[in-house]
Protein backbone atom coordinates (compact mmCIF):
# COMPACT_ATOMS: atom_id res chain seq x y z
CA UNK A 1 0.00 0.00 0.00
CA UNK A 2 1.33 3.46 -0.90
CA UNK A 3 0.86 6.20 1.67
CA UNK A 4 -0.17 9.63 0.38
CA UNK A 5 2.14 12.61 0.88
CA UNK A 6 0.46 13.93 4.05
CA UNK A 7 0.57 10.51 5.72
CA UNK A 8 4.26 10.12 4.82
CA UNK A 9 4.98 13.53 6.29
CA UNK A 10 3.07 12.65 9.46
CA UNK A 11 4.99 9.40 9.89
CA UNK A 12 8.32 11.11 9.15
CA UNK A 13 7.69 13.97 11.57
CA UNK A 14 6.46 11.60 14.26
CA UNK A 15 9.51 9.38 13.77
CA UNK A 16 11.89 12.33 14.06
CA UNK A 17 10.14 13.48 17.23
CA UNK A 18 10.34 10.05 18.83
CA UNK A 19 14.00 9.71 17.82
CA UNK A 20 14.77 13.06 19.41
CA UNK A 21 13.01 12.01 22.58
CA UNK A 22 14.88 8.72 22.76
CA UNK A 23 18.18 10.56 22.28
CA UNK A 24 17.28 13.00 25.05
CA UNK A 25 16.32 10.17 27.39
CA UNK A 26 19.74 8.54 26.89
CA UNK A 27 21.46 11.65 28.20
CA UNK A 28 19.42 12.49 31.32
CA UNK A 29 17.19 10.94 33.92
CA UNK A 30 13.62 11.21 32.77
CA UNK A 31 10.00 10.26 33.24
CA UNK A 32 7.99 8.74 30.40
CA UNK A 33 4.22 8.58 30.07
CA UNK A 34 1.59 8.85 27.33
CA UNK A 35 -0.56 6.51 25.32
CA UNK A 36 -1.14 4.84 21.98
CA UNK A 37 -4.64 4.14 20.68
CA UNK A 38 -6.72 2.63 17.91
CA UNK A 39 -9.92 4.47 17.00
CA UNK A 40 -12.89 3.29 14.94
CA UNK A 41 -15.75 5.53 13.80
CA UNK A 42 -18.99 4.32 12.28
CA UNK A 43 -21.13 6.93 10.54
CA UNK A 44 -24.82 6.12 10.55
CA UNK A 45 -25.55 7.71 7.17
CA UNK A 46 -23.78 7.87 3.87
CA UNK A 47 -22.05 11.18 3.29
CA UNK A 48 -23.81 13.71 1.02
CA UNK A 49 -20.40 13.99 -0.67
CA UNK A 50 -19.14 11.13 -2.82
CA UNK A 51 -15.67 10.64 -1.35
CA UNK A 52 -16.03 9.80 2.39
CA UNK A 53 -16.89 6.31 3.65
CA UNK A 54 -19.10 5.27 6.60
CA UNK A 55 -16.19 3.44 8.28
CA UNK A 56 -13.13 5.24 9.57
CA UNK A 57 -10.06 3.77 11.29
CA UNK A 58 -7.12 5.70 12.73
CA UNK A 59 -4.19 5.25 15.08
CA UNK A 60 -2.65 7.63 17.63
CA UNK A 61 0.74 7.85 19.30
CA UNK A 62 1.07 10.46 22.06
CA UNK A 63 4.17 9.99 24.25
CA UNK A 64 5.20 12.48 26.93
CA UNK A 65 8.66 13.13 28.31
CA UNK A 66 9.24 15.04 31.57
CA UNK A 67 12.51 15.93 33.27
CA UNK A 68 13.22 18.26 36.20
CA UNK A 69 16.39 19.52 37.85
CA UNK A 70 17.66 22.32 40.09
CA UNK A 71 15.66 20.94 43.06
CA UNK A 72 12.52 20.98 40.95
CA UNK A 73 12.77 24.65 40.03
CA UNK A 74 13.42 23.88 36.35
CA UNK A 75 11.73 21.30 34.17
CA UNK A 76 11.33 20.23 30.56
CA UNK A 77 8.11 18.83 29.09
CA UNK A 78 7.85 17.38 25.56
CA UNK A 79 4.53 16.04 24.25
CA UNK A 80 4.51 15.04 20.57
CA UNK A 81 1.36 13.80 18.89
CA UNK A 82 0.85 11.66 15.79
CA UNK A 83 -2.35 10.46 14.14
CA UNK A 84 -2.60 8.33 10.99
CA UNK A 85 -6.07 8.11 9.45
CA UNK A 86 -7.04 5.58 6.77
CA UNK A 87 -9.47 7.94 5.05
CA UNK A 88 -8.75 11.63 5.47
CA UNK A 89 -5.25 12.80 4.51
CA UNK A 90 -5.81 16.06 6.42
CA UNK A 91 -6.50 14.10 9.63
CA UNK A 92 -3.19 12.28 9.29
CA UNK A 93 -0.93 14.78 10.97
CA UNK A 94 1.82 15.27 13.51
CA UNK A 95 2.16 18.03 16.06
CA UNK A 96 4.11 18.99 19.15
CA UNK A 97 1.41 19.72 21.72
CA UNK A 98 3.97 20.88 24.29
CA UNK A 99 7.71 21.51 24.24
CA UNK A 100 8.31 23.84 27.14
CA UNK A 101 10.98 24.82 29.62
CA UNK A 102 9.57 25.90 32.99
CA UNK A 103 11.34 27.95 35.66
CA UNK A 104 9.57 28.12 39.05
CA UNK A 105 10.42 30.71 41.72
CA UNK A 106 8.68 31.65 44.98
CA UNK A 107 6.05 33.95 43.50
CA UNK A 108 6.56 33.75 39.74
CA UNK A 109 6.96 31.24 36.90
CA UNK A 110 8.39 31.48 33.39
CA UNK A 111 7.42 29.16 30.53
CA UNK A 112 9.13 29.25 27.14
CA UNK A 113 8.31 27.06 24.14
CA UNK A 114 5.17 25.40 22.82
CA UNK A 115 2.46 25.11 25.44
CA UNK A 116 -1.23 24.49 25.98
CA UNK A 117 -3.22 26.91 28.12
CA UNK A 118 -6.84 26.41 29.12
CA UNK A 119 -9.24 29.11 30.25
CA UNK A 120 -12.90 28.47 30.99
CA UNK A 121 -15.48 27.00 33.35
CA UNK A 122 -18.57 26.08 31.30
CA UNK A 123 -19.35 22.70 29.77
CA UNK A 124 -20.92 23.36 26.37
CA UNK A 125 -18.33 25.77 24.95
CA UNK A 126 -15.31 27.77 26.10
CA UNK A 127 -15.64 31.30 24.80
CA UNK A 128 -12.71 32.72 26.77
CA UNK A 129 -10.29 29.93 25.79
CA UNK A 130 -8.43 31.85 23.09
CA UNK A 131 -4.70 31.14 23.42
CA UNK A 132 -4.37 27.84 21.52
CA UNK A 133 -5.62 27.05 18.03
CA UNK A 134 -8.31 24.37 17.66
CA UNK A 135 -7.25 21.07 16.07
CA UNK A 136 -10.59 20.59 14.33
CA UNK A 137 -9.67 17.37 12.50
CA UNK A 138 -9.30 15.65 15.87
CA UNK A 139 -12.82 16.27 17.12
CA UNK A 140 -15.72 18.55 16.32
CA UNK A 141 -16.16 19.51 19.99
CA UNK A 142 -13.19 21.94 19.64
CA UNK A 143 -11.57 20.57 22.83
CA UNK A 144 -8.35 19.42 21.09
CA UNK A 145 -5.73 22.13 20.67
CA UNK A 146 -2.47 22.68 18.80
CA UNK A 147 0.66 23.64 20.69
CA UNK A 148 1.17 27.42 20.74
CA UNK A 149 4.67 29.01 20.64
CA UNK A 150 4.81 31.44 23.55
CA UNK A 151 6.61 33.14 26.38
CA UNK A 152 4.40 33.00 29.48
CA UNK A 153 5.28 34.87 32.67
CA UNK A 154 3.05 34.28 35.73
CA UNK A 155 3.02 36.25 38.99
CA UNK A 156 1.38 34.87 42.14
CA UNK A 157 0.36 37.58 44.60
CA UNK A 158 -2.06 37.89 47.49
CA UNK A 159 -4.28 40.03 45.29
CA UNK A 160 -4.39 37.47 42.47
CA UNK A 161 -2.50 35.69 39.73
CA UNK A 162 -1.38 37.59 36.63
CA UNK A 163 -0.49 35.68 33.43
CA UNK A 164 1.30 37.54 30.61
CA UNK A 165 1.68 35.99 27.16
CA UNK A 166 3.77 36.89 24.12
CA UNK A 167 3.09 34.68 21.08
CA UNK A 168 5.45 35.22 18.12
CA UNK A 169 3.99 32.66 15.71
CA UNK A 170 0.43 31.74 14.69
CA UNK A 171 -0.94 28.22 14.17
CA UNK A 172 -3.62 27.85 11.49
CA UNK A 173 -6.78 25.85 12.17
CA UNK A 174 -7.01 22.33 10.77
CA UNK A 175 -10.00 21.26 8.66
CA UNK A 176 -11.23 17.94 7.27
CA UNK A 177 -10.24 17.21 3.68
CA UNK A 178 -12.40 16.08 0.77
CA UNK A 179 -12.20 12.46 1.97
CA UNK A 180 -13.11 13.32 5.57
CA UNK A 181 -16.36 13.48 7.48
CA UNK A 182 -17.74 16.39 9.49
CA UNK A 183 -16.61 18.72 6.72
CA UNK A 184 -18.17 21.73 5.04
CA UNK A 185 -19.94 21.36 1.71
CA UNK A 186 -16.94 23.02 0.04
CA UNK A 187 -13.50 21.85 1.12
CA UNK A 188 -11.40 24.37 3.04
CA UNK A 189 -8.14 24.96 1.16
CA UNK A 190 -5.73 25.55 4.06
CA UNK A 191 -2.79 26.01 1.67
CA UNK A 192 -4.23 29.36 0.56
CA UNK A 193 -4.92 31.04 3.87
CA UNK A 194 -4.56 34.82 4.01
CA UNK A 195 -4.18 37.37 6.81
CA UNK A 196 -5.35 40.86 7.61
CA UNK A 197 -1.90 41.60 9.08
CA UNK A 198 0.96 42.02 6.65
CA UNK A 199 3.08 40.01 9.10
CA UNK A 200 0.96 36.93 8.44
CA UNK A 201 1.85 34.09 10.79
CA UNK A 202 4.60 36.20 12.37
CA UNK A 203 2.20 38.75 13.86
CA UNK A 204 3.11 39.26 17.51
CA UNK A 205 0.07 38.30 19.59
CA UNK A 206 -0.20 39.29 23.26
CA UNK A 207 -2.59 38.41 26.06
CA UNK A 208 -3.02 38.82 29.78
CA UNK A 209 -5.25 37.30 32.44
CA UNK A 210 -5.89 38.12 36.08
CA UNK A 211 -7.52 35.47 38.30
CA UNK A 212 -8.36 35.31 41.97
CA UNK A 213 -10.40 33.28 44.46
CA UNK A 214 -12.75 35.12 46.81
CA UNK A 215 -14.08 32.50 49.19
CA UNK A 216 -16.45 30.38 47.07
CA UNK A 217 -15.93 32.55 43.98
CA UNK A 218 -13.30 31.98 41.28
CA UNK A 219 -12.98 34.95 38.93
CA UNK A 220 -10.89 35.50 35.80
CA UNK A 221 -10.53 38.61 33.61
CA UNK A 222 -8.64 38.38 30.32
CA UNK A 223 -7.75 40.35 27.22
CA UNK A 224 -6.24 39.12 23.95
CA UNK A 225 -4.87 41.11 21.02
CA UNK A 226 -3.71 39.28 17.93
CA UNK A 227 -4.72 36.94 15.14
CA UNK A 228 -8.25 35.59 15.47
CA UNK A 229 -8.14 31.81 15.99
CA UNK A 230 -11.48 31.49 14.13
CA UNK A 231 -10.97 32.28 10.42
CA UNK A 232 -13.55 33.73 8.08
CA UNK A 233 -14.18 31.24 5.27
CA UNK A 234 -14.39 32.95 1.87
CA UNK A 235 -15.20 31.54 -1.57
CA UNK A 236 -12.29 31.24 -3.96
CA UNK A 237 -12.39 32.73 -7.46
CA UNK A 238 -13.71 29.50 -9.04
CA UNK A 239 -16.38 28.98 -6.36
CA UNK A 240 -15.26 25.41 -5.62
CA UNK A 241 -13.36 25.85 -2.32
CA UNK A 242 -13.27 27.95 0.85
CA UNK A 243 -10.22 29.99 1.79
CA UNK A 244 -9.42 30.86 5.43
CA UNK A 245 -8.95 34.54 6.19
CA UNK A 246 -7.52 35.45 9.61
CA UNK A 247 -8.40 38.87 11.01
CA UNK A 248 -6.78 40.78 13.84
CA UNK A 249 -8.97 40.96 16.92
CA UNK A 250 -9.32 42.38 20.41
CA UNK A 251 -11.17 40.08 22.81
CA UNK A 252 -12.02 40.84 26.42
CA UNK A 253 -13.37 38.02 28.54
CA UNK A 254 -14.64 37.13 31.99
CA UNK A 255 -15.08 33.69 33.55
CA UNK A 256 -16.73 33.16 36.94
CA UNK A 257 -17.48 30.06 38.96
CA UNK A 258 -19.36 30.02 42.27
CA UNK A 259 -19.19 26.84 44.37
CA UNK A 260 -21.80 26.25 47.08
CA UNK A 261 -21.85 22.68 48.44
CA UNK A 262 -23.38 20.61 45.60
CA UNK A 263 -23.94 23.61 43.34
CA UNK A 264 -21.66 25.04 40.67
CA UNK A 265 -22.74 28.30 39.02
CA UNK A 266 -20.74 29.15 35.89
CA UNK A 267 -20.41 32.05 33.45
CA UNK A 268 -18.19 32.89 30.48
CA UNK A 269 -18.67 36.11 28.50
CA UNK A 270 -16.64 37.84 25.80
CA UNK A 271 -16.62 41.01 23.73
CA UNK A 272 -14.76 40.59 20.43
CA UNK A 273 -13.84 43.39 18.02
CA UNK A 274 -12.60 42.72 14.47
CA UNK A 275 -12.64 44.67 11.22
CA UNK A 276 -15.67 42.77 9.96
CA UNK A 277 -17.71 42.58 13.17
CA UNK A 278 -18.07 43.42 16.83
CA UNK A 279 -20.15 41.15 19.01
CA UNK A 280 -20.90 39.88 22.50
CA UNK A 281 -21.36 36.24 23.45
CA UNK A 282 -21.93 34.42 26.71
CA UNK A 283 -22.50 30.97 28.13
CA UNK A 284 -23.81 30.51 31.64
CA UNK A 285 -25.52 27.92 33.74
CA UNK A 286 -25.55 25.62 36.72
CA UNK A 287 -24.42 22.13 37.67
CA UNK A 288 -25.86 20.27 40.66
CA UNK A 289 -24.37 16.97 41.88
CA UNK A 290 -26.25 14.24 43.75
CA UNK A 291 -23.60 12.39 45.76
CA UNK A 292 -23.91 8.70 46.61
CA UNK A 293 -27.28 8.14 44.90
CA UNK A 294 -29.30 5.24 46.33
CA UNK A 295 -26.60 4.72 48.99
CA UNK A 296 -24.05 3.78 46.30
CA UNK A 297 -20.69 5.26 45.30
CA UNK A 298 -22.24 6.82 42.20
CA UNK A 299 -22.40 10.60 41.81
CA UNK A 300 -24.85 12.12 39.33
CA UNK A 301 -24.43 15.68 38.13
CA UNK A 302 -27.19 17.59 36.30
CA UNK A 303 -26.07 20.39 33.98
CA UNK A 304 -28.01 23.23 32.37
CA UNK A 305 -26.49 26.09 30.36
CA UNK A 306 -27.68 28.92 28.13
CA UNK A 307 -25.71 29.96 25.04
CA UNK A 308 -26.08 33.43 23.51
CA UNK A 309 -24.41 35.29 20.63
CA UNK A 310 -25.67 38.63 19.31
CA UNK A 311 -24.25 38.28 15.76
CA UNK A 312 -27.65 37.05 14.55
CA UNK A 313 -25.94 34.95 11.86
CA UNK A 314 -26.04 31.18 12.28
CA UNK A 315 -23.55 30.73 9.46
CA UNK A 316 -20.97 32.30 11.79
CA UNK A 317 -22.10 30.58 14.98
CA UNK A 318 -24.76 27.90 15.59
CA UNK A 319 -25.20 29.04 19.21
CA UNK A 320 -27.13 32.31 19.01
CA UNK A 321 -29.97 31.36 21.36
CA UNK A 322 -29.62 27.80 22.61
CA UNK A 323 -29.93 25.74 25.76
CA UNK A 324 -27.74 22.82 26.83
CA UNK A 325 -29.01 20.05 29.12
CA UNK A 326 -26.82 17.21 30.29
CA UNK A 327 -25.72 14.83 33.00
CA UNK A 328 -22.35 13.69 34.29
CA UNK A 329 -22.31 10.27 36.02
CA UNK A 330 -19.25 9.11 37.95
CA UNK A 331 -19.12 5.58 39.38
CA UNK A 332 -16.09 6.30 41.63
CA UNK A 333 -14.87 2.73 41.12
CA UNK A 334 -11.38 1.30 40.59
CA UNK A 335 -11.95 1.41 36.82
CA UNK A 336 -12.75 5.19 36.86
CA UNK A 337 -16.00 4.62 34.96
CA UNK A 338 -17.57 7.86 33.72
CA UNK A 339 -20.46 8.91 31.48
CA UNK A 340 -21.34 12.33 30.10
CA UNK A 341 -24.48 12.89 28.07
CA UNK A 342 -25.82 16.16 26.76
CA UNK A 343 -27.94 17.89 24.17
CA UNK A 344 -28.04 21.41 22.75
CA UNK A 345 -31.41 22.69 21.54
CA UNK A 346 -31.82 25.76 19.35
CA UNK A 347 -34.59 27.85 20.92
CA UNK A 348 -35.47 29.49 17.59
CA UNK A 349 -35.90 26.26 15.59
CA UNK A 350 -36.14 22.49 15.94
CA UNK A 351 -32.38 22.03 15.33
CA UNK A 352 -30.61 20.02 18.01
CA UNK A 353 -27.45 17.98 18.63
CA UNK A 354 -26.67 15.21 21.12
CA UNK A 355 -23.41 14.08 22.65
CA UNK A 356 -22.37 10.93 24.53
CA UNK A 357 -18.94 10.34 26.10
CA UNK A 358 -18.14 7.29 28.22
CA UNK A 359 -14.87 5.76 29.43
CA UNK A 360 -13.63 2.92 31.64
CA UNK A 361 -10.21 1.60 32.53
CA UNK A 362 -9.37 -2.02 31.75
CA UNK A 363 -6.67 -3.16 34.14
CA UNK A 364 -3.69 -0.92 34.86
CA UNK A 365 -2.76 0.05 31.31
CA UNK A 366 -5.82 -0.02 29.08
CA UNK A 367 -8.78 2.29 28.66
CA UNK A 368 -11.86 1.96 26.46
CA UNK A 369 -13.81 5.06 25.41
CA UNK A 370 -17.11 5.44 23.58
CA UNK A 371 -18.22 8.66 21.94
CA UNK A 372 -21.33 9.56 19.99
CA UNK A 373 -22.37 12.68 18.09
CA UNK A 374 -25.88 12.96 16.64
CA UNK A 375 -27.49 15.82 14.75
CA UNK A 376 -31.00 16.90 13.82
CA UNK A 377 -30.42 19.89 11.55
CA UNK A 378 -33.10 21.11 9.13
CA UNK A 379 -32.21 24.79 8.86
CA UNK A 380 -29.92 25.18 5.82
CA UNK A 381 -28.80 28.63 7.02
CA UNK A 382 -26.84 27.26 9.95
CA UNK A 383 -23.14 26.39 10.22
CA UNK A 384 -24.11 22.83 11.25
CA UNK A 385 -26.14 22.06 8.11
CA UNK A 386 -23.18 20.54 6.23
CA UNK A 387 -22.72 17.87 8.96
CA UNK A 388 -26.41 16.97 9.27
CA UNK A 389 -25.72 13.41 8.04
CA UNK A 390 -22.54 12.89 10.05
CA UNK A 391 -24.03 11.10 13.07
CA UNK A 392 -21.39 8.70 14.35
CA UNK A 393 -20.30 6.34 17.10
CA UNK A 394 -16.63 6.13 17.99
CA UNK A 395 -14.85 3.36 19.88
CA UNK A 396 -11.29 3.82 21.09
CA UNK A 397 -8.90 1.41 22.81
CA UNK A 398 -5.92 3.15 24.40
CA UNK A 399 -2.86 1.72 26.12
CA UNK A 400 -1.07 3.96 28.60
CA UNK A 401 2.60 3.68 29.44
Amino acid sequence: MTLNVNVKRAWLTGGLLCTALLFTSSLTANEWSGFSAAEYRYFQHESPFSEPDQHNLSFVLAPEYYHEWDDGQQSLLISPFLRVDNQDAERSHADIRELQWLLVKDDWELRVGLSKVFWGVTESQHLVDVINQTDLVENSDTEDKLGQPMINLSFYKDWGTVDLFVMPYFRERTFAGKDGRLRSSLVVDTDKASYESGAGRQHLDVAMRWSQTFGDWDVGLSHFYGTNREPLLQLNSTFDALLPYYEIMHQSGVDIQYTNESWLWKLEAIRRDTTSDTFTALTGGVEYTFYGVFDSDIDVGVISEYLFDDRNDELQTPFENDIMLGSRITWNDEQSTELLIGMIQDLDSSDASWNIEASRRLGDRWKVSLEGRFFSIRNNDTALYSIRDDDYLQLEFARYF
